[in-house]
């Protein structure tokens, strides 16, 4: 490129246009000359004052437009920059210039033709539309030479504005964080949207507002953006429409396809893990229990920290910003490991105390029973009604964390240690399995497991193979295990329920109502007799 060529394209940053136009007949027919001069494209990025901020050359068929992370968005909706480039074959808009406008939130994009002696010919353009019952993202207008548009471009933007407002006004807007819940199957399942419902309370536990589910059906998850890249482009379409800043997959993210869809959209990403990881790190309160929780967010960020990567740096604040957050992610892969180290020794004497206690807790003579099940299924609610005990009781996911004792005592006045335990979930979280399994530990020492059932949830049967599948992994499946089917009287089919109970061998009850635990008092009592009956036979059989 010749030196004159290069001053010509710097006076273009002097160059200005009047606020009101699109673009003006002089600037056009300029960047047209410059632009068949050099057989190459030409952008130019202009803000709502009419000031030209950025000039981009490309080469005969497109131009690559780098971060606009510099520029602030002039409106809750648009970056109040719009994109002028030619078309040296005269073309209209590409399905690039119309992603390209949806992805960096353009006002506008417009594609000037150059003509062949150099002169500029009509200009196609087209601009973002609120959410319509027809589906559409965008509006593309009649191409018109430059010096015929008689739009009045400031007053066309407020107005375009204020109908996104109006839009988003019939939505919840008050939450900081409003994503779009993300899952890809391999052919249509029931259990889908009962796993995309459970994302979605998991997400409302953390604050979060879901304006829009999206399921997509494949063979394979995409390698790269787990949704492929046409259908990640509608959604991330849909959120420019629908006011959506957060996208949660119903999956664990590998780091790549963390940055590549971060980078694509410019959305802030969270997966399935990191929303769990969030909850317990918000609802965390003894020490033991928020060293777990940062033990766990440590390790999981670890393989995704590079200390470019912006992705991460859109974790701060908000949903994932909760426990190490934004502090831990400036520091580099040594001090994490540090901390690591740290928080693994802190936890191991907390661990050994636990375990002293628990010895001490054993000389009592007394059985203990642990209350296990999936989240929300109502095991605090059943130790508060059996033991008369205030534990907290939330109808959200994960309102127990810590462990929580109390004395059940019997119709016949023998007594038990009853114990509540953090509930289970399916796919739970290595990292969590993990870092919590000193608290899962105390199950070893359980003469028996309850294990709480919501019957009235469809996918109870599931839910039941999740827990069963986490007892296995702490080998503690063969204990003496009593199946509660709670919420019973959300069960309006007595007969099927009889059926369940008859086919399950378990017992039905209502965690709030005391009188229909009777019966299920009467069960416990009778197997801790069994049990005890059972280990003095073996003492015996071994000591002779």
């Amino acid at each position: 490129m010749a030196a004159a060529q290069i001053k010509q394209l710097e006076r273009l940053y002097r160059r200005g246009i009047p606020p009101e136009n699109i673009l003006s007949n002089d600037l056009a027919r300029e960047i047209s000359i410059i632009s068949s001069s050099l057989n190459r494209q030409i952008g130019l990025l202009i803000n709502r004052k009419g000031e030209i901020n950025m000039v981009m050359v490309g080469d005969a068929k497109g131009i690559f437009i780098p971060s606009l992370d510099a520029f602030r968005a002039a409106s809750t909706r648009f970056k109040g920059l719009r994109l002028i480039h030619t078309h040296l074959g005269g073309e209209e808009l590409s399905a690039e210039d119309l992603t390209d406008m949806s992805h960096l939130r353009l006002d506008l994009v417009g594609a000037l033709q150059v003509r062949p002696d150099g002169n500029p010919g009509k200009l196609f353009w087209a601009h973002l539309i609120p959410e319509n019952p027809q589906g559409d993202y965008w509006l593309i207008h009649e191409p018109a030479e430059p010096h015929r548009l008689e739009l009045n471009f400031l007053s066309f933007m407020a107005a375009l504005e204020d109908e996104f407002t109006k839009q988003q006004k019939t939505r919840r807007i008050d939450a900081a964080e409003k994503a779009i819940l993300v899952r890809v199957e391999k052919q249509p399942l029931s259990a889908e949207q009962e796993s995309i419902e459970e994302l979605r309370q998991l997400a409302e536990t953390c604050g979060v507002e879901v304006f829009d589910t999206q399921i997509q059906y494949r063979p394979q998850p995409d390698p790269k953006y787990m949704v492929g890249r046409g259908r990640l482009s509608d959604i991330d379409l849909r959120a420019t429409q629908i006011g959506a800043n957060l996208l949660i997959f119903d999956h664990e993210l590998t780091p790549a396809q963390v940055r590549s869809i971060a980078d694509f959209t410019g959305l802030k990403i969270i997966d399935r893990t990191q929303v769990i990881l969030d909850i317990f790190a918000r609802r965390a309160h003894s020490r033991e229990g928020k060293i777990q929780v940062e033990l766990a967010q440590l390790k999981y960020l670890l393989p995704r920290l590079t200390h470019k990567d912006t992705s991460l740096s859109r974790l701060a604040g908000g949903i994932g910003g909760v426990g190490p957050g934004e502090t831990k992610l400036e520091i580099d892969r040594r001090r994490i490991r540090e901390r690591i180290t740290r928080l693994e020794k802190d936890l191991k004497a907390i661990t050994k105390a636990r375990f002293q206690r628990r010895g001490k807790r054993n000389k009592s003579g007394l059985p203990v029973i642990s209350i296990v099940g999936y989240t929300n299924a109502g095991k605090s609610t059943l130790l508060n009604t059996l033991t008369q005990s205030r534990v907290l009781v939330e109808n959200k996911l994960f309102a127990t964390l810590e462990t929580k004792s109390s004395r059940l005592r019997f119709p016949r006045d023998s007594e038990a240690i009853i114990t509540d335990t953090v509930g289970f979930i399916r796919n739970l979280p290595r990292e969590l399995f993990s870092a919590f399994r000193a608290t899962l530990d105390e199950l070893d020492d359980a003469d028996l497991l309850l294990h709480v059932i919501d019957i009235s949830n469809s996918q109870f049967e599931e839910q039941i193979a999740a827990v069963e599948k986490i007892l296995d992994e702490l080998d503690i499946r063969n204990k003496p295990a009593i199946k509660v089917f709670n919420k019973a009287d959300r069960f309006d089919d007595k007969e099927m329920l009889h059926n369940l109970c008859r086919r399950h061998e378990a017992v039905a009850v209502s965690a709030l109502d005391r009188s229909t635990l009777y019966g299920l008092l009467e069960i416990i009592e009778k197997k801790l007799s069994d049990a005890a009956y059972s280990i003095m036979k073996n003492y015996v059989r071994e000591t002779d």
